[in-house]
Parts: structure tokens; sequence; C-alpha cells
């Protein structure tokens, strides 16, 4: 008997069989990495390794060996001449922190009666989120690196540069990522995978101190608003560079209080990739789920990974202290 009922082909369902939001799904797990790939700059500008257990990982830290002329003759493994290099060793032990996770429910009505496409939306957003924390977070760590004690005796500590308020123009802060660099030449960091981030305000102040149309060589383009090299040393621009004073009372629940610190006068972030590291114990990962008691579908973002630093040496902070 016929009782008005129409047969629906459902956009998300596979051979007609499967979960109506089984497409779904993999639409907004690929949007979500999506998102955060765009948006996060940090990930390949430092070092990343994967664990598949354990609440940390030990990092190792070598110094550097000498070199001496052989004289013909000489046993080369008596101590007293002085062939053999005694290389120093340390480690740096990085812990996991708390699983981090986005999260959004998609009320079923609400999807129905809905003229537009918000899973796309959402999506985004949840990617966004997560790569906006986790490169917040590893500024953070990268900032507090350029205090932290040297690995071993001799590897070197970080560098603070106290250039005064006025370094926020182009032309005094160019001058100090050159002063930066001139640092790190001299502590021997290599000079492929350095890199700078600063603000957009210093970045444009950069642009049009280094870009200008006026300047015999101009470098980068002032039409398009990009620099890309000061000193060799590819320049970054990001919002999550901090620059305020990130303290207890400041951060949620089960957050990591190592990554805090007073980053109120930071201006600049020079530094090299083996500066500060991080550990994935369950990488970027995607769930969503029909609940039928609640008429709508929960879908969830997350990560666990923790971050610390590795070598002190390899950045250079500047401030507006």
């Amino acid at each position: 008997m016929a009782n008005g009922d129409t047969t629906v082909s459902r956009l998300g369902q596979v051979n007609i069989t499967s979960d109506v939001y089984s497409l779904f799904l993999k639409k907004f797990a690929g949007e979500v990495l999506t998102s955060f790939t765009t948006e996060n700059i940090m990930m390949p500008l430092h070092t990343v390794r994967t664990i598949s257990n354990g609440k940390s990982a030990q990092f190792p830290v070598t110094g550097t060996a000498s070199a001496k002329y052989h004289t013909p003759g000489q046993n080369i493994l008596d101590s007293g001449n002085s062939y053999l290099s005694q290389i120093r060793a340390g480690e740096r032990v990085i812990t996991i922190d708390n699983l981090l996770l986005s999260s959004t429910f998609i009320a079923r009505i609400d999807e129905a009666m809905n003229h537009y496409d918000v899973r796309s939306i959402y999506s985004t957003e949840l990617g966004r989120a997560l790569a906006q924390k986790f490169d917040k977070t590893v500024l953070q760590v990268l900032s507090t690196t350029a205090s932290v004690a040297e690995a071993f005796t001799g590897s070197g500590a970080g560098t603070t540069l106290n250039k005064g308020t006025a370094v926020r123009t182009g032309a005094n802060l160019s001058a100090a990522v050159y002063e930066a660099a001139q640092t790190l030449d001299e502590k021997n960091i290599p000079s492929d995978g350095r890199f700078v981030v600063v603000k957009p305000a210093e970045y444009y102040a950069l642009v049009q101190e280094l870009s200008a149309p006026s300047k015999p060589s101009p470098v980068g383009s002032y039409v398009n608003g990009d620099v890309a090299v000061i000193a060799g040393i590819r320049i970054f621009k990001s919002n999550n560079l901090p620059t305020t004073n990130v303290n207890a009372g400041l951060i949620e629940t089960g957050a990591n209080t190592n990554y805090n610190g007073n980053f109120t006068n930071t201006v600049a972030l020079v530094a090299h990739k083996a500066a500060v590291g991080t550990v994935k114990l369950l990488d970027l990962a995607i769930e969503s789920e029909y609940q039928i008691t609640h008429q709508g579908t929960l879908m969830v973002a997350k990560y666990a990974m923790g971050h610390g630093a590795l070598r002190p040496e390899c950045v250079v902070r500047i401030t507006a202290a």
C-alpha cells in the first residue's frame, strides 16, 4: 500500500548499501588534512620524529671532531699523540603531550535544511585550528630554546639580540637578521636549513625596505608584497609568532607548562631546523560518527605530539627590549 514515501539517492552512500555518510567522511578527512598542511609552516622547519608507542623519545646530540696532520711513524691510537677526537655527546628527551583535538557536531535536521555545504567549511576550520595550535606551540618552544642551556660542554647556547624598539623598522630589522646570520655562521651552524619567522607588520616593513622600486637592486617584489630571503635565509610571516606573556594563568587545562614564557618583546626568530624537535605518537587523524541518540554527526580531528628544545646554539631571538 502506497504511503507517500519516495526512494532517495544518497550522495554519500557507496553502492546503495553502505553508511549514508561513507563518501562524505573521505572528503571531510581529506579537507582537514589539506587545511592543516596549508596553514602549517613549522612542520618542515624543524626536526620531527614518529614513535609507535611510549610517552617520550630520546634525541641524541653530538659534538664535533678535530683534525691534525699525521707524522709518519706515529701511532694514531696512542692518546699521547692527540690524533683521536673525543666527540662529546648528550641527549634531549621530548615527552608526548595530552591528546589535542578539534571537534564539531552537525545536527541532521540542520544539515538537511541548510542550502549550502557546511562540512567543507567545518573541515577547513578543524584543520586550521590544529595547524595554528601546532605552529604556536613550536614557535613558543623555539623562542624559549634561545635561553636553554647547552646540551653539553662546548656545544653552545642560544643567543638573544636585544636591539631596542627601533628594530621594528625595515632597515634595522634587516640589519639585525644579518647580525643573527653572522652569529650562526660563527657557531658553524649550516646555512642550509635556516629560516626567519616574523609577524606581518615586520614582514611588510622588510618588504618596503628591501623591495622598493627605488632600490638599485631590489630584493623580492614590492608589487606582490613579498621578500624571499635576507642574508640567504628564507623569511616566513606568521601571526603565530609568540609576542605576549604566556604563563600558567593564560593556558588551558592539560597544556604543557614547559611551553610558557614571556615573549612580549620578541620581534623575530632566526634559526636552523635542528633547533627544536617534535615527537609524534598519534599523527593527525579524523573520526566521524553518526549518533542516533543525538540525531547528528560528531566529527573529531586530533593528534598526540610533544615538542622540545634540541640544539639551542641554532637559535637567535631578536627582541625589542
